[in-house]
């Protein structure tokens, strides 16, 4: 009777593989870029996905100050921080970000959002770099490229 059983095979995380996956986010609309990039970082696009362990893969993101914003995000999308004192909560829109001295933290923001909150969360955000021009230190890596511009169209309703 025990062979007649499904078993569902849980992942231990010396037995995770990582890989390395590279991100061109010149033109990409912000929150679709984020939603895969976070989904990898999670290692939700593996068969071998386990909630409770980080079995995601590592994501390098160059071009990330030419990301960009539908509609009238870029002018009426505003963030939100508060200093800790008495009345300290300060905004800035996201053509400030974009324009400012990191850009790359408009993506940072929206991937962090999208996984996880607690200790299993900030160690997959850990495998996720942000560099705002087309140069990056992790060559030695060989990072396979992930295609977010044709995922986008193949997830896409009527495409």
């Amino acid at each position: 009777m025990k062979e007649l059983m499904k078993t569902t095979k849980s992942a231990k995380p010396a037995e995770v593989e990582k890989k390395w996956h590279i991100v061109d986010a010149d033109g990409l609309v912000v929150g679709r870029a984020a939603t895969i990039i976070a989904n990898v970082l999670r290692g939700k696009h593996k068969p071998s996905f386990t909630p409770h362990v980080d079995c995601g893969d590592n994501v390098i993101v160059i071009n990330a100050d030419k990301i960009r914003f539908t509609g009238k995000k870029l002018q009426d999308k505003v963030y939100y921080k508060h200093t800790g004192y008495a009345g300290g909560i300060k905004e800035i829109t996201a053509a400030k970000v974009l324009e400012g001295r990191f850009p790359e933290r408009v993506l940072e923001k929206a991937v962090e959002r999208m996984i996880p909150r607690g200790p299993l969360g900030r160690q997959q955000m850990r495998n996720l770099r942000i560099f705002a021009g087309t140069e990056h230190p992790h060559a030695a890596q060989n990072p396979e490229v992930l295609d977010i511009a044709s995922m986008n169209r193949k997830n896409k309703v009527g495409a």
